[in-house]
């Protein structure tokens, strides 16, 4: 059995409680994440997808519901030590490597700043050292050490990020949509700098976004997420394979192929959430229709797409 790393239970973030204008933003989602697996979570823009990274991480509290990493409350009130060593386990690489490294600090010391926070170096030379080994590492140069971020391409300030999020050693790594902002030449270099590293290193990630063909490609598992909720769950090739949900087959007709022939009978299917007809008192659940395959379904939706895989 795969050791569970993270669990997410019925995780909710609301913005504006209480008032006219709350946004559910995370309405009550639950997912393991097994140690050295790519977990994958895709949906449109606004979906929740960031936010349930950013609430893991403890960028955001959340309204409600539990993350366990390793068996460890995140959100329960800690130490400044407990919060120092949780910290120095999970790590995040941003989606926006523009706005993400500070403009007026030098990429040694962009790179160097968990190593300082979490005492990993004696010295300035073994400082220096280890962030020459990390830039070469995400296949940057020595030089580019006493550089400023502006003086880089997108794709090479990612990789910046990346340096910075590995610095600390960390075990669990969330890349929030990492490649959406850059070239898709440089999106594929990114993408396999990633899964290169976590063979290397034994890392587990948490991969966020919404390009579904790229998720497929580094993701062991998938969960598609729909204003809020995880409406559906299964290994990655599964998903693509046999999508149940209304939703996820809507998001999987959305993506193009290289090829004009089938392009031009391509038939996109729109998502409507009001053709489910639920019911007041229908009970809406995350079921499990195959082994480890969950939808979020009502009990007649179930019985139906038990009949469909049969």
């Amino acid at each position: 059995m795969a050791e569970k790393l993270l669990e997410v239970k019925n995780l909710k973030q609301y913005f504006n409680e209480g008032k006219s204008s709350e946004v559910r933003a995370i309405d009550g989602i639950s997912f393991d994440i097994y140690r050295g697996e790519t977990f994958g979570l895709v949906g449109e823009s606004g979906c929740g997808k960031s936010t349930t990274g950013r609430t893991i991480i403890r960028l955001y509290d959340a309204t409600d519901g539990e993350v366990l990493y390793d068996g460890v409350s995140v959100h329960a009130n800690k130490s400044k030590s407990e919060v120092k060593e949780l910290n120095q386990k999970m790590q995040m690489i941003f989606q926006d490597p523009y706005a993400s490294l500070n403009p007026r600090m030098k990429v040694l010391d962009i790179i160097a700043e968990g190593l300082d926070i979490h005492g990993l170096v004696k010295n300035a030379k073994e400082r220096k050292q280890k962030v020459v080994e990390l830039l070469e590492t995400v296949g940057l140069n020595k030089e580019h050490a006493d550089r400023y971020p502006h003086e880089f391409s997108g794709g090479q300030r990612q990789r910046i990020g990346i340096a910075r999020a590995l610095a600390v050693n960390p075990e669990f790594i969330i890349a929030d949509e990492p490649i959406s902002a850059l070239d898709v030449s440089i999106q594929a270099q990114v993408v396999n700098l990633l899964r290169d590293l976590q063979k290397e290193k034994g890392l587990t990630y948490l991969f966020i976004a919404h390009d579904l063909s790229m998720v497929k490609y580094i993701s062991d598992r998938i969960g598609v997420m729909y204003f809020g909720k995880l409406v559906e769950l299964a290994p990655a090739d599964e998903l693509y394979k046999n999508p149940l949900h209304p939703y996820t087959k809507s998001l999987l007709s959305a993506i193009p192929l290289p090829d004009p022939i089938y392009e031009r009978s391509r038939v996109r299917q729109p998502y409507d959430p009001k053709k489910h007809h639920y019911g007041e008192n229908e009970k809406i659940e995350f079921r499990e229709v195959t082994p480890g395959h969950f939808v979020l379904c009502s009990e007649k939706e179930f019985k139906e797409m038990k009949a469909q895989v049969q």
